[in-house]
This record gives C-alpha cells, sequence and structure tokens, in this order.
C-alpha cells in the first residue's frame, strides 16, 4: 500500500504573531522565509496588513490568530500592551501552545505575565530579544530563553527561524529577561556615549568625520559607533529602534537595579538624555536621536 507524498510531508509549525511593529513585522517575514505558517494580528489593523503580500494571513483579532496554533509569539511594547493581548486572545489559547513572550517587559512583569498564561493554558518562554530592525528581518537575532525544557524542541523551529543564536539561561521564566537587561544597559549606555562624543566634537569645532577617521580600524571602533554616527551626520534617523521604546527599556532598568540595591549613574543619566530629547519630538526617531538632547542651545541673534 502506498500513500500519498503530500499526506507523508511533515505538517509545518502554525504560529500566531502579536505585534507587527518594527520588530513584529521583521520577525514575521523571517518566519516566513523559514517556511512556516504565519498568522499576523496587531492592534492597529493597517501594521499587519502588508504582511498579506510576503504570505501571511492576516486576522482581525487576536483570538482568530492564535487559535488552532501551534506557537505564540508576542512583540509588543511593554507589560501592559502584552496583558492586553493575552486578554484579547484569551477564548483561542488553550493547552498544548507554547507562548513565546519576546517583548521586552522586565523581571516583574514576567512572572505576572506567566501566570495570566498558565492560567489560559499556554507553557510559557520568557524569550527577549537581542537586535534591532536588520536583524529581525534578516533572521539574525540573539534569543534570550528562559522556561520549561520539555517545550523546547516546539519552539525551536520559530527561535531558529527568527534569531542566529539561542541562549537558553534557566527552567524558569524572568532569567531571559534579567539578561535582556544587562544586555540593554550596554547598549544604551554605548549609544548615549556616541552622542556624546558628537555633541562634544560639534561644540569645539571638531569635525565629526574626523573623530571616526581617527577611531576607525582601531581598537575602539565598532560598526555600532559608525553606524550611529553616519545616522546622525547624514540626517537619517529612520528607527531601527526608536527612542521612546529605548525610554522604557532604560527605566525598567532603572527598577530592576533599585529593587537589587544597585546603582547605576550612567543609565539613570541616559534615561534623562532620552526624556529630553522624547520631549522635543523625536520618541518616534531612531535612538540615537538622544544626539539632540545634547546640542549646544542656539545663542540669541544666531
Amino acid at each position: 500500500m502506498t500513500s500519498n507524498a503530500a499526506d507523508a510531508a511533515p505538517q509545518r509549525p502554525v504560529v500566531a504573531v502579536l505585534g507587527t511593529g518594527i520588530m513584529g513585522s521583521g520577525m514575521a517575514r523571517s518566519l516566513l522565509r523559514a517556511g512556516l505558517d504565519v498568522r499576523a494580528w496587531n492592534r492597529t489593523h493597517s501594521k499587519a496588513a502588508p504582511l498579506a503580500a510576503d504570505g501571511a494571513t492576516v486576522t482581525e483579532t487576536a483570538e482568530e490568530a492564535v487559535r488552532g496554533a501551534d506557537v505564540v509569539l508576542t512583540m509588543l511594547n511593554d507589560g501592559p500592551s502584552v496583558a492586553a493581548a493575552l486578554a484579547a486572545a484569551a477564548g483561542g489559547l488553550h493547552a498544548g501552545q507554547v507562548l513565546l513572550q519576546s517583548s521586552t517587559v522586565g523581571p516583574e512583569a514576567t512572572v505576572d505575565l506567566a501566570q495570566r498564561t498558565a492560567d489560559l493554558g499556554p507553557v510559557y518562554l520568557d524569550a527577549p530579544v537581542s537586535g534591532t530592525k536588520q536583524p529581525a528581518e534578516q533572521g539574525a537575532l540573539t534569543v534570550f530563553v528562559s522556561g520549561p525544557s520539555a517545550v523546547r524542541a516546539k519552539a525551536e523551529p520559530v527561535l531558529d527561524a527568527i534569531g542566529q543564536r539561542t541562549v537558553w539561561v534557566g527552567e524558569v521564566p524572568g532569567a531571559a529577561s534579567r539578561l535582556k537587561l544587562v544586555v540593554n544597559t550596554w547598549v544604551i549606555t554605548m549609544v548615549n556615549n556616541i552622542a556624546e562624543c558628537l555633541n562634544l566634537a560639534e561644540g569645539l569645532g571638531v569635525d565629526p568625520q574626523t573623530f571616526l577617521d581617527v577611531m576607525k580600524g582601531g581598537p575602539l571602533d565598532s560598526a555600532y559607533l559608525q553606524g550611529k554616527s553616519a545616522a546622525v551626520l547624514s540626517g537619517d534617523l529612520t528607527p531601527s529602534f526608536t527612542l521612546s521604546t529605548a525610554l522604557k527599556d532604560t527605566r525598567l532598568i532603572l527598577d530592576a537595579a533599585r529593587s537589587s540595591g544597585v546603582r547605576l549613574d550612567l543609565v539613570a543619566a541616559s534615561a534623562d538624555r532620552f526624556a529630553r530629547a522624547e520631549a522635543a519630538g523625536h520618541g518616534d526617531e531612531d535612538m540615537i536621536a538622544t544626539y539632540y538632547a545634547g546640542r549646544a542651545p542656539e545663542k540669541d541673534g544666531d
């Protein structure tokens, strides 16, 4: 007796992506390139709609997106946004699913979201990512994951599609979110350091390009320094990671530091810079727009 080849083919995992902003849309496209079936939902439908042209099923509701999905991937702004999405999707969530929670929400919110998820049925994996727009679009993120190892096999096709590296850091949700805050501390202080170097160059009348040329190829150079500086000098602040989101993450870091008895002076100063730049209207630009928080004010008559 022969079997039909199509019947013998393994079923492709179905992944529901809740949240299709800069990061979520890039991750959804990486999942599609890997051959996974993707359902996409966003509270603002127009942000998810373009994914239909890439092969995703764009749904009107979160419940419709998650019903029957093997893995649910959340990529939203903060803890309350994820909680709201889970509430909207509750009717379609069930035991046997894996919730891959990739938003940066901080350790405290992670505990709350893990409990909400358990009450709804799926197994919760704390899975924040390191990377911005381009790595998300290329499937080249680094994913930090903590949660029950029993569901690793079910999550791995998704993790392999969105990331170039997966780092399993524990069995209990929260460990991955704590690591993510440490990584983001490095990024946040670095981007503000770049901005301040450019501010000082401008203030002292030094050509910023001369500074960059001096650094280029040396032990203190980096693609990040050159790339973020180029964005400022060209005036192209198209976001790969918005300044307002960076401010949100900075506040999560400071909250976690305070609760653990750690003082982070550079991160506190970074929060002040981000807040000033946001107040000046740069919140939706790339986070290197923190540069504008340090520009010398124009003198009367200039």
